[in-house]
């Protein structure tokens, strides 16, 4: 106090210069200097042959004491660097501390891409996403009491402590070579090594070169390439949900402290890869418009639908966005391949031109074919409707329009624009058999023909989610039609015989007209028989159907009239050919199919019926054929 109060004046004091004196920053800078250099020194390898020498890193210790010593010296030698600038520029301290940052990021540099490599199998995506999530889960259960805690932790496994271990020290790397403008340097490494493992691994996941040429594909056999198909398919769940998740997490992770520099890791070690596996279902839908085609075609517009919420927000970024848009590109060009396909499969059905009746009047193999083809396709009607939502079939206006209704979906449309789709397909094909029906000579025939295949239709709708498309309308319709096409086989396949039976309300034949009612009876019966003994009905309710409604019209009549006039030609030989039971018996083998074509019903054996049933009163004749 009384230096401060009794100082000289200036004009007294005598003339001399004061020295610089450091001041207690100027200590602290210098030790945070000395310090620094220090541990620099201890791990300096820029004496060393190469960057990549095989050294002991200082990342290997497992309490990463020394690790964490050494990146807070170097954050204590940026705090000196930036106060020397500020005071004192030309310092040689200033020099030094330059010289040891450089010495400094050289190791760190090492030392990330020692991790890097060391580490890759617990930073493999699967084991990154793995720790994520694990991570994640930790970071929730911190949040509830001790005991929760520990349960979360013993629930982690060691490889995922070791890649969250990994990813921690890359990400307290890349902070510091960042923090001191290094970050290049840091990036660069990450990238190389990083994609060499995603293209690696993209490589093994296809089994064959992803980058494959439109021309190379279009030019492989569809056995060849549907074979890639399949493998591409299971290869992209894996891509998205593992490879190219599990490397966003890790630049997220590592690179946390600069979004531009994450960005670009993610978007430059990804794009080549990405862009070429979203392109092959492009290539794929530009090939030959086949509607065999459209199931494999399906499968890749249903794979990249399905996997498009996780597509987009791992490849959220503006730098990947060339990636998303060839995700959504090749969704378009799948639909517009499927809905060529469809056409092209409408177009083949309207051509399919075959003047071969089908024997027997059977399911003819137009039928089985589209039937199976659109069942199969029911089994893509969420993808189909999608593609299907924007592009309505035209329906020429002639048609019934209540042939289209089918039920609404919850949008009151798009369940209506498949069904409306498939059921055109159906009418194609139903007009198509309508034509071939005409190759049948026989007009009976031709409506058992009909009556088969709308049955086998029926069928297989009844029986797939066909079903839900067209409604129970569009079947009862359809049955209806079956039911009518049955009854004109009836009327014309057997009104002969109905014609042959007598008048139940005649009762005063003579003898003359009842023996010609019987000759009569036994000849058409006879020639029904034998003209329908090759026809078949494939559905086993539809051909009981008819056999019971046949019978019901001639059996009663008949075994009333075989009744009351039974006796009355009893001594005539040969004219009570057919007791009422052999109708049923002989009726009943009808429509299988088995007969001989041109065989002929031999009923010599009946011509014992009269005797017989003279002595006996009823009879069943015996059948030889």
């Amino acid at each position: 106090m009384r230096t401060t109060l009794f100082k000289p004046s200036p004009s007294t004091s005598p003339a001399r210069s004061t020295p610089h004196r450091q001041t207690f920053s100027d200590t602290l800078m210098d030790d945070n200097i000395e310090n620094a250099q220090e541990l620099i020194s201890k791990w300096d390898v820029t004496h060393s042959s190469s960057l990549h020498c095989d050294v002991t890193n200082l990342f290997a210790s497992d309490d990463r004491y020394e690790a964490r010593h050494y990146l807070n010296s170097i954050k204590d030698l940026q705090i000196a660097m930036r106060y020397y600038i500020s005071q004192d520029p030309t310092s040689d301290k200033l020099v030094l501390a330059q010289n040891l940052m450089q010495i400094a990021m050289k190791t760190l540099e090492k030392e990330f891409y020692i991790i890097l490599k060391s580490k890759r199998q617990h930073l493999d995506p699967e084991s990154v996403s793995r720790a994520s999530r694990s991570s994640v889960s930790e970071d929730e259960s911190d949040q509830e009491d001790g005991e929760s805690r520990s349960v979360g932790e013993d629930s982690i496994s060691e490889v995922e402590l070791v890649s969250m271990a990994a990813m921690e020290d890359l990400k307290a790397i890349a902070e510091c070579m960042i923090g001191a403008g290094y970050g290049k340097e840091c990036v660069k490494v990450f990238k190389i090594i990083r994609k060499s493992i995603v293209d690696e691994s993209l490589y093994h996941l296809m089994n064959f070169e992803s980058r494959l040429s439109l021309a190379q594909i279009t030019k492989m056999d569809w056995e060849v390439l549907e074979v890639k198909i399949k493998t591409w398919l299971k290869a992209v769940k894996v891509a998205v949900k593992t490879l190219f998740y599990g490397e966003r997490v890790l630049c997220d992770k590592v690179f946390s402290s600069s979004p531009s520099m994450k960005e670009s890791c993610f978007a430059d070690i990804t794009r080549e890869g990405a862009l070429s596996l979203f392109l092959f279902p492009e290539n794929v839908a530009k090939c030959k418009k086949a509607p065999e085609r459209i199931f494999r075609t399906l499968d890749l517009y249903e794979a990249i639908a399905d996997l498009w919420t996780e597509i987009e927000p791992i490849f959220d970024l503006e730098s990947t966005s060339t990636i998303r848009q060839q995700a959504i590109n090749s969704l378009i060009k799948l639909g517009e391949a499927a809905l060529a396909m469809l056409t092209e499969f409408e177009t083949a059905i309207s051509k399919f031109n075959s003047k071969a009746a089908v024997p027997g009047g059977g399911i003819h193999p137009l039928t089985r074919y589209v039937m199976n083809y659109i069942t199969f396709l029911i089994d893509y009607s969420g993808v189909l409707t999608d593609i299907l939502a924007d592009c309505p079939p035209t329906v020429p206006s002639s048609l019934p329009e209540a042939y289209f209704g089918s039920p609404m979906s919850a949008d009151g449309t798009s369940t209506s624009a498949i069904s409306t789709r498939l059921a055109w397909l159906i009418l194609v094909m139903l007009c198509k058999l309508d034509g071939n029906a005409e190759i049948y000579k026989d007009v009976a025939l031709s409506y058992l023909f009909l009556a088969n295949n709308l049955q086998y239709v029926v069928n297989k709708v009844q029986k797939s989610n066909l079903k839900l498309l067209l409604g129970d309308e569009w079947i009862e319709k359809h049955e209806a039609k079956v039911r009518q096409y049955a009854s004109n086989y009836e009327r014309m396949g057997w009104n002969k015989v109905f014609a042959a039976l007598p008048d139940a309300n005649d009762n005063q034949m003579t003898t003359p007209q009842v023996t010609e009612c019987f000759k009569r009876f036994n000849s058409s019966f006879e020639d029904a028989y034998n003209n329908q003994a090759t026809w078949v009905v494939s559905d086993s309710k539809l051909r009981d159907h008819i056999k019971v409604s046949v019978a019901s019209k001639i059996v009663p009549v008949y075994r009333e009239f075989y009744g009351k006039y039974r006796q009355v030609v009893v001594r005539k030989e040969g004219v009570v050919r057919f007791a009422p039971d052999d109708l049923g018996n002989y009726l009943s083998d009808l429509l299988f199919g088995t007969g001989v074509s041109g065989s002929n019903l031999s009923l010599s054996s009946s011509s014992s019926v009269s005797s017989v049933t003279s002595s006996s009163g009823h009879s069943r004749g015996g059948r030889s054929r």
